[in-house]
């Protein structure tokens, strides 16, 4: 239920989030990174996007909810609601 009501919440602001990530050079490819490749997020890199997501909270307050304690697990959810493409890079990989 909590999961689905963050998707709703997300889908909706998509836009702005696309719009300030993409602001920023590098976090997509870094917030990115799990759903390329498959890899987990380094703790220097968990510290980079939550610094940037921080300034981000600022304009889409629903963001707030990666800041809190345990806030990382759901970073997977973000990088799905705003990838745009239609498939997964590593789904492509694994199918050659």
């Amino acid at each position: 239920m909590i999961k689905s009501y963050l998707v709703r919440q997300l889908r909706n602001n998509r836009e702005f989030i696309l719009q300030e990530v993409l602001a920023v050079k590098g976090l997509m490819q870094v917030l990115m990174k799990n759903r390329n490749t498959g890899e987990g997020w380094t703790k220097e890199e968990k510290k980079e996007i939550k610094r940037h997501l921080r300034n981000i909270s600022k304009i889409v307050p629903v963001v707030l909810i990666f800041l809190l304690p345990g806030g990382s697990i759901l970073l997977p959810i973000l990088a799905a609601v705003i990838d745009r493409r239609k498939t997964i890079r590593r789904e492509k990989a694994a199918a050659k």
